[in-house]
């Protein structure tokens, strides 16, 4: 077999995706339950991909909440504003896709911290922040920010099926004004990945219009490995690629 040179890899994921692999937390919260920290995100859709294990995902939305079972095969996907919380039920394991590149990495994704917490900026960067690497003080922060984010999805969740939405629609806001000031580096981001990506689509589709398919010439095959692996994600150990216009690492994680 004959090998050619290695391809770079200037071009993002199919959509300008992001991609990671993550493996639940085994940590027991105050319910009982072992698993993430609850989040939502603001502008991106994501979707878990189970490969191994089983487990849930628990989510709080308009329509009140659920549990989805995970399990081999199964694909769950969640749009902006749900609030999500991956459990573990045994050695599961899930491959995320998630829309527009790296903004979940850039701060759109925000954990259910309780409101005191999510009112002051500087103290929900404190509590959401971890210390460099994978050893035990950052498994213990780790920790100690899902345990957080826990205490504030009860109480929203015990609202809503309660049939009070109001908390959980208080969590959205406070959850969109604490990130209102990074919208416009969010925006070049999009611009530079998903919005890119749906563009170049539409430039090839203007070319074979034309019968003028000269962009196959540039026609090549890419790889990649995990750059980091064993992470501390919101939900879990999280093995990341960095790929352009795809998933940034998280700093700090």
């Amino acid at each position: 077999m004959v090998r050619g040179p290695r391809p770079t890899l200037p071009s993002p994921l199919p959509g300008a995706v992001g991609l990671s692999h993550l493996s639940a937390y085994d940590w027991e919260a105050a319910d009982g339950l072992c698993g993430g920290s609850p989040h939502l995100h603001l502008v991106c859709t994501e979707a878990y991909v189970v490969t191994g294990g089983r487990g849930a995902v628990q989510t709080l939305s308009p329509g009140g909440y659920r549990d989805i079972p995970l399990e081999p095969g199964s694909v769950a996907w969640f749009t902006p504003g749900t609030v999500h919380r991956m459990v573990q039920g045994g050695d599961l394991r899930v491959t995320v896709l998630m829309q527009n590149s790296g903004l979940p990495e850039a701060g759109d994704a925000v954990f259910t911290f309780p409101p005191e917490v999510l009112a002051d900026p500087a103290g929900y960067a404190a509590a959401a922040a971890l210390p460099p690497g994978t050893g035990p003080d950052t498994a213990a922060a780790a920790r100690r920010r899902r345990d957080l984010a826990v205490a504030g999805y009860l109480t929203l969740r015990e609202a809503l099926v309660a049939g009070d939405g109001g908390p959980y629609l208080a969590f959205q806001r406070a959850a969109a004004r604490l990130v209102r000031d990074r919208v416009p580096a969010w925006r070049e981001l999009w611009r530079a990945g998903a919005l890119a990506a749906a563009e170049r689509t539409g430039a090839q589709l203007d070319a074979l219009e034309l019968g003028e398919p000269a962009y196959l010439d540039e026609a090549t095959a890419h790889e990649a490995a995990p750059t980091r692996l064993g992470g501390f994600g919101m939900c879990g150990r999280r093995d990341e690629y960095a790929l352009p216009g795809s998933t940034l690492p998280y700093g700090g994680e």
